[in-house]
């Protein structure tokens, strides 16, 4: 029997290399436990719209429309009754929220470097070949999927009693409705802005489970400078990837790289609603972290902008970071609170 080759001595080690950034494959051992849940491997899975659960504009829409009336229906309901605490469910949601997001990540890490080393950032976000792979719609299927969890967020909000901010609501609504715009669309560049925020969620998952627990977090203004940080390239990149698609379709006598695969109501979706999150994410962290005592009007507008809670005469707040509100101690819903951190 002939000795293993050193090559193939050194592909059996666990030593992170271009192709397994983590020293081992993770997509095999993703793929069973894939196949465990829907009886069949990550390989076979096809996105089809109007077959695919939650693959049409119907389906996400009237989701979108139930959670709306959920969580306004919940805090009316609410209304009268004590907050709930719910330390355990909140700890398991942000844990398993926290977990989900790290372990996407990781996937989109092993199929994505391969391909960003060898072949460059432009084929990645702008072939349908680098950045749209069938590995690759599977990961974002999964990543849509979690929005409709996250969901949850609020839930948890209005069952404790928390004042609705229009930067929560909106966010958790308007990113269920985009991750669905570019699966269909088949935008290449999808994968930046998706593992841009795989991170931040990770980092602010974690945060919220920590704090949850007692811990206190000292740097919990860095969740919203990352979220900032995220839309300010996310926008790059798809502002870019939008400007090569129209230009090359419909100005060739402009410059520009190529190509770029995608659909046209994909684009403006991303552009819209990306841009909004980083004015309203900017707003906020203005108002919540840049204290100007010499201007208390301005950062009342600011406040009034970025933190509003959503309309209830019952209720006073003011917020925490990241958007989620927290009491003043004045009665809200009729029942007194008390001021809390996140």
């Amino acid at each position: 029997m002939s000795s293993p080759t050193p090559a193939a001595l050194w592909d059996s080690l666990p030593v992170p290399t271009v192709d397994r950034p983590f020293g081992i494959h993770l997509w095999p051992y993703f793929s069973k436990a894939f196949e465990y849940f829907v009886g069949y491997p990550a390989e076979d899975f096809r996105f089809e719209a109007g077959k695919t659960p939650m693959s049409t504009l119907k389906e996400t829409s009237i989701f979108v429309v139930v959670y709306y009336a959920v969580i306004f229906g919940g805090r009316e309901w609410m209304r009268n009754r004590p907050p709930f605490k719910l330390k355990g469910l909140f700890l398991i949601h942000n844990f398993y929220l926290t977990a989900i997001s790290a372990i996407l990540l990781a996937l989109f890490t092993e199929q994505l470097l391969p391909t960003v080393v060898r072949r460059g950032i432009f084929y990645s976000i702008c072939d349908a070949d680098g950045g749209w792979t069938q590995p690759l719609v599977v990961l974002y299927y999964l990543n849509y999927l979690t929005k409709y969890l996250e969901l949850l967020d609020t839930v948890f909000l209005f069952l404790k009693k928390k004042p609705l901010t229009f930067l929560h609501c909106y966010h958790h609504g308007a990113t269920a409705v985009l991750c669905y715009t570019q699966l269909i669309g088949n935008t290449a560049v999808s994968w930046v802005p998706i593992t841009l925020n795989l991170t931040v969620h990770v980092v602010m998952y974690w945060y919220y489970f920590q704090s949850a627990r007692g811990v206190r977090i000292w740097w919990k203004e860095w969740v919203t400078r990352l979220q900032i940080i995220q839309f300010i390239i996310d926008l790059g990149f798809v502002y870019f990837a939008s400007y090569t698609y129209f230009s090359s379709r419909y100005f060739p006598h402009m410059p520009n790289y190529g190509k770029c695969a995608g659909e046209e109501f994909a684009a403006f979706a991303g552009i819209g609603v990306l841009s909004s999150y980083l004015v309203l994410f900017i707003l906020f962290y203005i108002a919540t972290y840049k204290r100007d005592h010499k201007a208390p009007s301005a950062r009342k507008s600011l406040r009034r902008m970025s933190q509003a809670p959503l309309p209830d005469p019952h209720a006073t707040s003011s917020v925490d970071t990241l958007g989620k509100a927290r009491s003043t101690g004045s009665k809200a819903n009729g029942v007194s609170t008390r001021s809390r951190k996140a």
